[in-house]
């Protein structure tokens, strides 16, 4: 009767008000026997005329409503009731401030029922102070904060959403911008819990101009950043919200109309063509609260078609499917008709902590396409290969079933004396197969008896790639998950992995490569990490994806106009008058690894200044990286020198940038800089080859030393500590500690006795710790400073300092890496493979920081357009020999002393109240007085034996 009686519905609410109480009486029993006689899936068509009677300007037919709404939601209707919560609560909350008292009571109560009806359960124990802030808006702050404090783990839906806007509005029209700025909090942490878009899309009209508002009005700008994040993040809903489809009733009728076809008007009973209209109403309700449940779509088939005729069970389940595949985002149709096997066609969310990654998207792989997977650092295209090795991606074919193999860089940090075929053999996966078969497919791809014979920690960072692509192709897979695979291979290994993959017909391959030409040549589909957080796949290769999506073009480009990265300027460097000026120096140098046969470098000459920009280039397993590492000390050189000024700053970010940051995964990066540097040395420099004391070294620095004393005799020492230095004229002195003696006989010998001595290592790492104090002085290792130079780097403060290195993506970690090494503000910065997991818009960004940089820059890269836009030098390496090609720079630059704006009055940044940076005049200048008060103070600093400037 639903479809005859709701015409009528307003006109018998409305006669619950009339002044004749039968009348009113009637009109109550009557409205309750329409209301009560009502499909719960039809609510929402019932809800208007409920509404419209809480709005009602008589007392009677407001409690009306809003007691049958209560009565609805502790009922049959409660998750109908919630679905429209977010007309609801507005509604509510006015009628609390009603003037009478009943009315009042009436609302909070409803208020009441229909949050619980909500049912979050980590908003549940909140519910009453809600309610309770509506009617005493002073607590408002306070509210904001605890609902800050409350940790949400369950989805966020509609629902929720609509019991907590109340608060959030209140909160975002507060004065005070700490509270202001929570409510931005609080927003932007709900929105990473929703998986439907579409759930917050009747909530934008309200709260996306109020954090508008607030990022422009906030006096505070990290507040206001915060405010411009949380509004970023609605936009982004409100465009994927945009993307899924609501079925209108005349829609759900067109649909109909292909399932029951027409009959002739004369056999159609009579209000046959209302019933069905009314269905269509009701079919279009649960296709907007996504109810796609078959028994519910029978049941109401069956419920209002009765009358009519009998409906079949397939033709109610036919009427279902067609709504939803046609009510699904676009996204989710793509390639349905492609032809080819299905490998995988299945819809998941995936999300990593309190992080969404992707919401209800769809991924649909066919058999011998290649799909590159494409996003920006940070996406969660790692995380989405390993989620699906294992087996925690929903839907995703088993392994008995789909053999799904991940090829990433796990070899790289390798340190194992085994052969390369032990080495692969002794994976689990492989211990059927012979040692003929994984000889054989390791020579498929390059390897010969000599290279066999290495162990894994000797091969290059190219060929340990290569042993992890035979592994791979030992274990037959149907689809390969290749993550960065062309990170360390030279231009002929890469050629070569292209026409592998490109022949395997039977192979399905999905490919995470930041190498745009990689992609072009293999890639049948570009998968692409969308903003909405869901996965679309277009046809073709890379090129053909960027003529698709304009805005793409970053992958072509090595610029970025979103991302800044800062290098520190490296500071005065004492004697050095010229950038020009040799500051690091390899004479001669040979080396072999412990079991090879030949030398891997050999007789090496080099030199470098803060000018030098050199690529160091050559096929995998020539030497590059072994040469960067007896440079930056990681290794000690069998035969000749490596010289570096003694308070030079050389920061290093290894091939395997990984290893750095291996034992402290639990850490945040935050903690793991200042891990790194407390106690003022750089405690990874110290894990270096070449810093290692050997045994025979440490029998020398215990022997007896013949030491005169200041009164003439000669005494019988044994050295127990070096303390510090000071300057002398064309070097330097040491105080040393002596065993069994106070600091008051502690001695100041010269470098060259000390090094006579057998203490090298000792003085080495003597100068690194005053080299670092001189790098960082002014810099407090403090949270808030670190944060800083993560930022620098790329690396926003929510994975900086809120996030473990464990959780942080490929380029992330990089990040992580890079900043730790500046954080000494070094005046030479060698980078093996720094383009290696970090997308387009960091290499850009990279780019552009090193060409301004005032250090120089050594680094090895197979990255061509890289190395062309920063470098002017190459050292091209061959069988460990090495050949030097271009200039070191084009114009030499004299270094002028610093000078302290404080003496020249010059304008100088500061930061007001609320932090913003704004330019004053400094009006401060010494008197001819304070210059000769501060040269008397310099004079003695000197001869106290402190280490003091010309420029100071």
């Amino acid at each position: 009767l639903d479809a005859w009686m709701f015409p009528l519905l307003d006109l018998v609410i409305d006669s619950i008000g009339h002044k004749v109480s039968a009348v009113s009486s009637l009109g109550l029993e009557a409205s309750k026997l329409i209301v009560d006689g009502t499909h719960p899936e039809s609510f929402r068509l019932v809800l208007p005329f409920l509404t419209r009677a809480c709005q009602h300007d008589k007392a009677k037919v407001k409690l009306f409503g809003m007691s049958t709404i209560s009565e609805l939601a502790e009922g049959r209707c409660s998750t109908q009731v919630a679905n429209d919560l977010y007309e609801l609560v507005p509604l509510l909350t006015v009628n609390m401030w009603d003037c009478k008292d009943e009315v009042v009571e009436a609302a909070r109560r409803c208020l009441e029922v229909c949050c619980v009806a909500a049912n979050n359960r980590d908003l549940k124990p909140f519910i009453p102070k809600l309610i309770n802030c509506v009617l005493h808006p002073e607590n408002v702050p306070e509210c904001v904060h605890q609902l800050a404090a409350t940790v949400f783990v369950q989805e966020i839906k509609s629902p929720a959403l609509a019991v907590t806007v109340p608060l959030l509005e209140r909160g975002l029209n507060e004065r005070d911008t700490v509270i202001r700025r929570k409510a931005c909090t609080i927003v932007e942490n709900m929105c990473k819990m929703i998986d439907h878009p579409e759930e917050a899309i009747a909530f934008m009209p309200k709260i996306k101009p109020m954090v508008s508002r607030a990022a422009e009005e906030i006096p505070d700008p990290e507040a206001r950043g915060v405010a411009g994040k949380t509004l970023k993040t609605l936009l982004g809903i409100e465009e994927a919200a945009i993307e899924s489809r609501q079925l209108n009733p005349e829609a759900v009728l067109e649909i109909w109309g292909s399932v029951f076809p027409a009959t002739d008007p004369s056999e159609k009973k009579l209000g046959y063509e209302e019933a069905v209209a009314h269905v269509c109403k009701v079919c279009s309700s649960l296709i907007t609260d996504r109810n796609f449940e078959h028994a519910t779509w029978r049941e109401v088939l069956e419920e209002h078609m009765k009358p009519f005729a009998p409906i079949a069970q397939e033709a109610s389940d036919q009427l279902r499917d067609l709504c939803y595949r046609e009510s699904r985002p676009k996204v989710a149709e793509e390639d349905w008709d492609e032809e080819g096997e299905d490998l995988c066609n299945i819809e998941f969310s995936l999300g990593y902590g309190a992080m969404m990654l992707l919401t209800n998207t769809r991924l649909h792989m066919k058999r011998g396409k290649r799909y590159g997977l494409c996003g920006p650092n940070g996406c969660g295209k790692s995380t989405l290969m390993r989620a699906i090795v294992n087996g925690q991606v929903d839907g995703f074919p088993p392994p008995d079933k789909l053999r799904t193999v991940y090829v990433e860089h796990d070899i790289q940090g390798a340190d194992v004396s085994s052969c390369v075929i032990d080495f692969v053999l002794s994976d689990p996966r492989l211990k059927e197969e012979s040692r003929d078969e994984v000889t054989r497919v390791l020579k498929s791809v390059g390897f010969t008896d000599e290279l066999l014979a290495k162990s894994i920690q000797a091969l290059s960072g190219g060929w340990k790639m290569k042993v992890a692509l035979a592994r791979a192709m030992l274990l037959k897979a149907d689809i390969l998950l290749l993550d960065e695979p062309t990170n360390h291979l030279d231009k002929n290994n890469v050629q070569w992995l292209e026409e592998y993959l490109t022949s395997l017909h039977n192979v399905t391959s999905m490919v995470v490569s930041h190498d745009s030409r990689f992609l072009d040549r293999i890639c049948t589909h570009i998968t692409h990490f969308e903003k909405n957080r869901k996965l679309k796949t277009y046809r073709g290769n890379l090129a053909e994806f960027v003529r698709q999506k304009p805005e793409a073009k970053a992958y072509y480009e090595l610029a970025s106009e979103e991302v800044t990265f800062t290098l520190p300027e490296p500071g005065f460097l004492e004697g050095v008058k010229s950038k020009g000026k040799a500051i690091l120096k390899m004479s001669d140098v040979s080396f072999a690894y412990p079991g090879s046969s030949k030398p891997t470098v050999s007789k090496i000459s080099l030199q470098a200044s803060l000018l030098s920009r050199v690529a160091v280039v050559g096929p995998n397993g020539a030497g590059k990286s072994t040469i960067i590492k007896l440079l930056t000390g990681e290794l000690k050189p069998d035969s000749g020198t490596v010289w570096k000024h003694p308070n030079m700053r050389i920061a290093y970010v290894a091939q395997h940038a990984f290893h750095h940051l291996e034992k402290h995964l639990d850490k945040t990066p935050n903690e793991y800089i200042q891990w790194r540097y407390a106690g003022g040395e750089d405690k990874e420099s110290l894990t270096k080859e070449g810093k290692k004391v050997t045994e025979e070294e440490e029998e020398q620095m215990k022997k007896v030393q013949m030491i005169w004393t200041d009164d003439g005799n000669v005494e019988k020492r044994v050295v127990e500590e070096i303390m510090g230095r000071r300057k002398l004229k064309g070097g330097y002195e040491y105080e040393v500690k002596w065993v069994g003696l106070q600091s008051d006989k502690n001695s100041w010998l010269e470098r060259e006795k000390l090094v006579e001595m057998g203490f090298t290592k000792m003085l080495n790492r003597v100068d690194e710790r005053e080299a670092l104090r001189l790098g960082t002085s002014g810099k407090a290792l403090t949270a808030k400073n670190v944060e800083d130079v993560l930022g620098k780097m790329g690396l926003e403060a929510e994975f900086a300092t809120h996030n473990r290195i464990r959780g942080l993506s490929g380029g992330q970690k990089v990040k992580v890496v890079l900043a730790a090494a500046m954080w000494e503000d070094p005046h030479i910065l060698v980078l093996d493979e720094p383009t290696n997991y970090l997308d387009r818009d960091s290499l850009g960004a990279l780019a552009t920081a090193m060409k301004t940089y005032g250090g120089g820059v050594i680094m090895i890269s197979h990255n061509h357009e890289f190395t062309r836009e920063v470098c002017t030098e190459t050292w091209i390496c061959e069988e460990g020999r090495l050949k030097r090609e271009g200039k070191s720079f084009t114009d030499d630059v004299k270094i002028v002393a610093p000078t302290n704006s404080l003496f020249t009055g010059e304008k100088k940044e500061v930061k007001d109240s609320y932090g913003n940076t704004i330019q004053v005049e400094n009006q401060v200048k010494l008197t001819g007085k304070d210059l000769k008060k501060y040269k008397k103070m310099k004079e003695a600093r000197k001869k106290r034996g402190e280490d003091v400037s010309d420029s100071e």
